[in-house]
Formats: C-alpha cells, sequence, structure tokens
C-alpha cells in the first residue's frame, strides 16, 4: 500500500512516516506541508491512501 502522509506540522509527518514505515506492506511515498503542495504530491507518486490533519495553512 502506497501512502501520502499530510500534515502542516513536519515532527507529525516524521512520526507519522517513522510508523507507518514500519509495516513491511506500506510503504510512504510522500510527505506533504499543505493542499497545494498535497495536490502536486498526489499527482506525481500516485498514492493508494493520505492520511490529512483536519485544520491545514491556506485551506480547511
Amino acid at each position: 500500500m502506497r501512502v501520502l502522509v499530510v500534515d502542516d506540522s513536519i515532527v507529525f509527518r516524521q512520526l507519522l512516516t517513522l510508523g507507518i514505515s514500519s509495516g513491511s506492506e506500506i510503504e510512504v511515498v510522500a510527505t506533504a506541508k499543505d493542499p497545494f503542495d498535497t495536490r502536486d504530491k498526489i499527482l506525481q507518486s500516485e498514492p493508494d491512501v493520505m492520511t490529512c490533519d483536519v485544520e491545514m495553512p491556506k485551506m480547511n
């Protein structure tokens, strides 16, 4: 499973990436810091699922 991690906090992005990557069948293919970055990363990395922070800068 290919995962995109989205959060405005770099610390939380790193923690989620570390936790998710510990599974052998799960791969974090990209991380994003805001909705506009997310849009670009979805197009580039084609994830199966994504985690998403509820409150984001520039757009909620």
